[in-house]
């Protein structure tokens, strides 16, 4: 009988550990973008000629557009890092998906949220 390759309880703590943190840091890098958005209050052209209005208007506009992408894109990354923890909830974090081996831990710490590992995610099938 063959066991699946898994980290210790220990190292899946001091990943645990690690993602924790992640969240918490892009937790707050995401709220911050959102009230970035919900900001109506201050800068507005209401008092500029209007060639200018446009332009800022449109300036204004192609920020928000960015400000709502770099938002989207936490969302995901948080999203990515609590699904890590439900596999270090179930013993299977840090096994590729792929091959079944283990993921390098040095990956790991660089890619919390990693479930291919190098080769595989080099690999064009995957």
């Amino acid at each position: 009988m063959t066991t699946t390759p898994r980290y210790s309880d220990e190292e899946l703590e001091e990943f645990r550990q690690l993602i924790l943190s992640k969240i918490e840091t892009a937790q707050a890098l995401y709220d911050e973008l959102c009230a970035s958005l919900r900001n109506n209050d201050g800068n507005d052209t209401a008092d500029t000629s209007p060639t200018f209005k446009v332009l800022e208007e449109g300036a204004n506009t192609l920020e928000r557009e960015a400000t709502a992408r770099l938002a989207e894109r936490q969302r995901q990354f948080i999203g990515h890092l609590r699904k890590a923890l439900v596999r270090i909830e179930n013993k299977t974090y840090g096994v590729c998906r792929a091959t079944g081996k283990l993921i390098p831990k040095e990956r790991l710490r660089a890619v919390p949220h990693a479930t291919l590992c190098v080769e595989a995610k080099n690999d064009p099938r995957h």
